[in-house]
């Protein structure tokens, strides 16, 4: 699925025939709103008089509600009584008296891109719509942020695509176009002020979830989902099992024997015995680190580069296995850790909300991660504004990657480049970070650990989005419950004293999903790790990737030092965040190849 939207006014009607799109919805003007293609039943149109309500996605519709509410409407933000109750996830859009309203989720699986053409503002749910109005180029000073490792940049820089006049919509904005083709962005949502206890907080995180999950279960299709084993994505099996879901969960088997997963997998497969369950073998080549977008891929991630990229023959190849199950929908659990684990900063806020219970918390940390005392307090002394944090983190982005007993309580995970970066592509980068330093002086929250939470879980919304851009034609989308706005509202919106809860290992998620997943996943305790995927894919992958050495367009581009970076892939060190350069470069690389247009080359 994917649309244009259109002001109400003759230069954006202009606009409609060059989208090429199939499908149309037109302003009460009769000049055209929204076009583009999506399926049967993703859209709901409501009509009140001369006024337009549009959703797109998966939520519950309420024509008769939408349309009295419509009616009573005096303005763009009286939109808020629709927008801020509806459970799934989705894109909203309404045509007001001439004006247009348009906007995705929190986490942005729905997000907004706009642009300027022949003088007015256009938005889309996707960049691909506006390359085709206005063939946007590479900006190379974006895509050189992309090589920051781990994770890439840091918010807000993780929201822009990497094309030159094609910007994202911030966090929590609606974007505003008025009849004269001018935009703004207006902020109407925040997190929710964190009072609820334990119990509340799961309940409201229950009746959530149970949204969640019924607006995308219907008894007549078949949803495929992950098992991988951890507490996250057997909760959603569980759940949409619940919902009457005709399920069928794929394991992928860790390689590490250490690794428990498998056994809490099959375990919860003989809980499910309706669903169909299959396992796949640990070893297979999909499973392993890949070299990312290949020529199967090209064109197939307009935005840019993603970290994911090294598991997109996975992706590809379960969502091969899911559609021949007859599954249209996949389930994943991202943003699970975000909303009910510990974030760095969870410490540092807890100390300031209760000293007692924090510091009893740091000091399991401490003994947990080895940290010194004297580091430890000097994180929790420091009172650094969000600002100079990330103009920090732009002057350490050469550093030497942080001992790992030393803590980090900031507000920015800080990221590094790799030692191949050339010296222009870190001054290009650093000067990105310390400008949006000063263009976006405040956080998400005015607390640590959730500001940290919910940037992250942006970070998951970019990853779920992308994948399905990646893979749209396959017949299967991917969708992250944990990642829909009132989910996350509620879970960040239960007090971090009680999140945390001593001794127990995501209490939120394990109280709010008490009766319908069995005592025993309650009860686990730890998760499983997978670096040795990324060290057999590299190893048996490294003459593919020291192919992308040769001739290397980070190189034409002046990004990178081909010859440094073939000598990090023939040594890649024995720790796994030696590993995370090389996947945001390979992916960098792998990505100019496939999408030719970019650097003039016909590869």
């Amino acid at each position: 699925m994917e649309f244009t939207v259109l002001p109400d006014c003759p230069a954006g009607a202009a606009l409609a025939d060059r989208v090429g799109a199939a499908k149309r919805i037109d302003h009460a003007s009769g000049r055209p709103w929204i076009v583009g293609s999506w399926a049967e039943g993703e859209a709901t149109v409501t009509e009140a008089g001369t006024r337009r309500l549009a959703v797109f996605g998966h939520t519950r519709p309420d024509g008769a509600g939408w349309a009295s509410a419509l009616g009573r409407m005096r303005s763009l933000h009286d939109v808020d009584r629709v927008a801020s109750r509806l459970p799934g996830v989705f894109h909203l859009a309404a045509s007001l008296d001439g004006a247009v309203r348009l906007q995705g989720s929190v986490a942005g699986v729905r997000q907004v891109f706009t642009t300027r053409v022949d003088g007015v503002t256009v938005a889309a749910s996707a960049v691909r719509p506006l390359l085709r109005l206005t063939g946007a180029d590479l900006d190379e000073t974006l895509l050189a942020a992309r090589l920051l490792a781990p994770g890439g940049a840091p918010w807000p820089l993780s929201l822009r695509p990497v094309r030159r006049g094609v910007d994202a919509l911030p966090t929590g904005h609606w974007l505003e176009l008025g009849a004269d083709g001018r935009a703004r962005s207006v902020r109407w949502w925040e997190l929710p002020e964190a009072t609820l206890s334990l119990e509340e907080g799961a309940g409201a995180v229950r009746s959530a979830l149970t949204d969640a999950l019924t607006t995308r279960v219907d008894p007549h299709r078949t949803i495929s989902a992950d098992l991988s084993g951890g507490l996250d994505s057997t909760s959603l099996c569980f759940l949409a099992d619940a919902a009457g879901a005709d399920l069928v969960t794929y394991h992928v088997m860790p390689l590490d024997e250490a690794n428990e997963d498998t056994a809490w997998a099959r375990k919860a497969a003989a809980h499910l015995p309706h669903a169909r369950h299959h396992m796949l073998a640990a070893d297979r080549a999909a499973n392993l680190f890949d070299i990312g977008y290949t020529a199967d891929t090209v064109n197939a991630a307009p935005e840019g580069p993603s970290t994911w990229a090294s598991g997109l023959a996975h992706i590809r190849d379960l969502a091969g296995r899911a559609t021949a199950e007859g599954a249209a929908l996949h389930l994943s659990g991202f943003g699970g850790d975000e909303l009910f684990g510990r974030m760095p900063a969870c410490a540092w806020s807890l100390a300031r909300i209760r000293p007692a219970d924090g510091l009893r918390l740091v000091n399991r940390y401490r003994l947990a991660n080895r940290w010194p005392w004297r580091s430890t307090l000097r994180q929790l002394a420091d009172r650094s504004t969000f600002a100079r944090n990330l103009t920090e983190v732009a002057g350490r982005i050469t550093a030497p990657p942080p001992p790992v007993n030393e803590p980090d309580f900031g507000w920015v995970f800080a990221p590094r480049m790799p030692a191949w970066a050339t010296p222009d592509a870190v001054a290009a980068v650093r000067d990105l970070l310390t400008t949006a330093a000063e263009r976006t002086p405040e956080p998400l929250d005015a607390d640590r650990a959730r500001h940290q939470a919910l940037s992250s879980l942006v970070f998951e919304g970019n990853t779920v989005r992308q994948v399905n851009t990646a893979v749209a034609g396959t017949g299967l989308v991917w969708e992250a419950p944990f990642l829909d706005d009132r989910v996350l509202e509620a879970a960040l919106a239960t007090r971090i004293d009680e999140r945390l809860a001593a001794g127990r290992f995501k209490p939120l998620l394990t109280t709010a999903v008490r009766g319908t997943v069995p005592g025993d996943f309650l009860a686990r305790r730890d998760k499983g790790e997978f670096s040795a995927e990324t060290f057999r894919g590299i190893e048996r992958n490294r003459d593919r990737i020291l192919d992308l050495c040769e001739d290397s367009l980070l190189a034409r581009l002046g990004l990178v030092d081909p010859d440094a970076f073939r000598s990090a892939v023939l040594n890649p060190g024995p720790m796994s965040h030696h590993l995370q350069p090389i996947q945001t470069t390979v992916a960098c690389e792998s990505w100019l190849r496939a999408h030719p247009q970019d650097t003039g080359e016909s590869r």
